[in-house]
């Protein structure tokens, strides 16, 4: 057996929320759900969006959720074949758990340290968790978001059945190109779409009106008692 690989634990009780914690209790495995929750990932792109992990400790994580059957491997086409982490139909139920983890973890998410790391991309999350569960503004929004490898791009939608966030860059009722900070504070309403398009902190096309009723399609936790929680910088500093 490598050096590298610890005992699993258990907690040895008969208990659904036991099995569950025994399997994404253990450091990083949450994150290393996170990240492909947004899609499949080599084990490079892994390494380089979770600095602090090791390669070792990340490969001893990956075998424990492909032998649960929670991740399992693809490979890309010729002329660049490499294989790729994937969530199985196991994994990806887990998402409705991680949003809900991620709505209860606001309540602790303070201002931005300058050496948090940051994914352009973890913004949809963060925006699948604040989505609106009720009748919305029927409008769309092709978000995109610049990046240093790869622009991150998606849509907003809402409608009748709530707020979703989508995959793809097809036309929409307005447009948004903004850093991941800055879309978030335009979701929570912390930053005003007329003030951000003239300070040129976005770029905006399309129906400015739709604009003006994106924070309308999410909901952002309230406080609880007297929690503390702030939604990241809108100046992305």
């Amino acid at each position: 057996m490598p050096k590298w690989v610890v005992a699993r634990f258990r907690y040895d009780q008969f208990c659904p929320l036991a099995c569950a914690a025994e399997i994404v209790g253990e450091r990083w495995t949450l994150l290393v759900l996170r990240e492909l929750l947004l899609g499949p990932q080599r084990f490079s792109d892994l390494t380089r969006r979770l600095p602090g992990l090791s390669p070792s400790i990340l490969a001893e994580r990956l075998e424990r959720l492909e032998e649960r059957r929670i991740v399992g491997r693809q490979s890309t086409a010729p002329p660049t074949p490499a294989a790729l982490y994937a969530l199985t139909p196991l994994g990806r139920a887990f998402e409705p758990a991680l949003v809900e983890l991620a709505r209860w973890g606001f309540h602790f998410l303070f201002t931005r340290r300058p050496d948090d790391h940051m994914e352009s991309d973890w913004v949809r999350l963060g925006l699948v968790a604040f989505a609106r569960r009720g009748p919305t503004p029927p409008y769309s929004y092709a978000i995109q978001i610049p990046d240093d490898l790869c622009d991150v791009a998606f849509r907003v939608e809402g409608g009748p059945e709530g707020t979703a966030v989508v995959p793809g860059d097809a036309p929409a009722d307005a447009s948004i190109r903004a850093p991941a900070p800055v879309v978030m504070g335009l979701a929570t309403g912390l930053l005003d779409p007329d003030q951000a398009i003239a300070s040129g902190a976005i770029h905006a096309g399309g129906d400015l009106q739709a604009l003006a009723a994106f924070s309308s399609l999410f909901q952002v936790p309230e406080p609880i008692d007297g929690s503390g929680a702030t939604s990241p910088n809108p100046k992305g500093n």
